[in-house]
């Protein structure tokens, strides 16, 4: 079973785009660029999520 971690590897901010790419074997840009595009359209909803992710999803590594 995968479980979904935030990425140590890929990461810019906190790893959250990077380790849903690696969840969904996908590319991380396009997650990336697909956050920043709901960010503008849902008048920032989508960054509150994000920093629900950050806090909730372990980082690669530490369980």
């Amino acid at each position: 079973m995968r479980k979904l971690y935030r990425s140590s590897k890929d990461s810019m901010l906190a790893g959250v785009c990077g380790g849903l790419g690696q969840y969904f074997n996908f590319d991380s840009t396009l997650i990336r660029l697909l956050f920043v595009l709901l960010f503008f359209i849902g008048f920032g909803a989508i960054f509150l999520v994000y920093l629900v992710w950050i806090f909730i999803v372990p980082k690669e590594g530490e369980v």
